[in-house]
């Protein structure tokens, strides 16, 4: 019988878990289900943990927050496992990277630079030194390096951002504006000539724009409209309660009962201090 001893030992700290995880994965007396899994069935519940942690701060539920980073940590180190055991890395190669590079990113901290710089300055100098270990890793093009596994909108943000890096940018928000219009007017266009593939690639020309005028105006694309989820959400919430005070659901209302609901709930959130 393995020794179990580690596993109750609630001050063994990260200790602990990573043999939790291992035994997990034990082939011969580990979880079926964990087993089975490899980098790519896990990859989604990566994302979703990370989601779930920006939820809770979100929401300021810091009680939540402790689970949710636990959650987060565990996907990490599930993801440490299947590579130690491929021959890959291990969990420690993963704590001395990260300690690595955020000594070699904050000089002004942990080396001879000063500390006598402003956050923008220090923001320069963060990507200065990212661009020198892209190019390190044979990442040549400004655009290298840029996950591909990012949501579309933050993807779309930060390759905007480094293109504007090397000047490829408007001046000011005004042309942005104008491609906004030429873009809705393809968007239209498109529409009218009921090609489903052309109508998309407009659509997606449309919110491309948009998240560059959003750069241009210092709004994060994925920020705002988690913003707008939520308030899409709230105020949806609010036309069902009401509509229930009267005896009634969504589905045996009419549009133009809910939407005056709507704009009494919009009037009356705008109302408040």
């Amino acid at each position: 019988m393995p020794d179990d001893t580690l596993i109750h030992d609630q001050s063994a700290g990260i200790e602990r878990l990573l043999e939790i995880m291992r035994r997990l994965r034990d082939p011969e007396t580990g979880c079926p289900w964990d087993i089975e899994q490899d980098f790519a069935t896990v990859a989604p519940y990566t994302i979703e943990e990370a989601y779930e942690v920006a939820d809770a701060i979100e929401r300021g539920a810091w009680d939540e927050l402790k689970g949710e980073l636990g959650d987060l940590l565990f996907q990490s180190v599930f993801h440490a496992q299947m590579a130690a055991e491929a021959g890959h890395f291990t969990f420690q190669d993963v704590v001395r990277t990260m300690s690595d590079k955020m000594v070699t990113r904050h000089p002004h901290v942990f080396g001879d630079e000063t500390r006598d710089k402003s956050a923008e300055q220090q923001t320069r100098d963060w990507e200065t030194i990212k661009a020198t270990e892209r190019a390190e890793k044979a990442q040549q093009g400004a655009l290298d390096g840029v996950a591909l596994g990012l949501p579309a909108l933050l993807r779309a943000f930060k390759l905007q951002k480094r293109a504007a890096r090397v000047g490829f940018d408007w001046g000011d928000v005004g042309p942005v504006l104008d491609k906004i219009a030429e873009e809705t007017r393809e968007l239209v266009e498109a529409r009218d000539s009921l090609d489903a593939d052309a109508i998309e690639d407009e659509f997606g020309d449309l919110l491309f724009v948009l998240v560059n005028l959003g750069r241009h105006l210092g709004v994060e694309p994925e920020a705002a409209l988690r913003r707008t989820n939520a308030k899409f959400t709230r105020r949806f919430a609010q036309i069902e309660a009401r509509l229930a005070t009267q005896g009634k659901t969504p589905e045996d209302s009419t549009l133009d009962e809910m939407d005056a609901l709507w704009n009494r709930v919009k009037t009356e959130e705008k109302a408040r201090p």
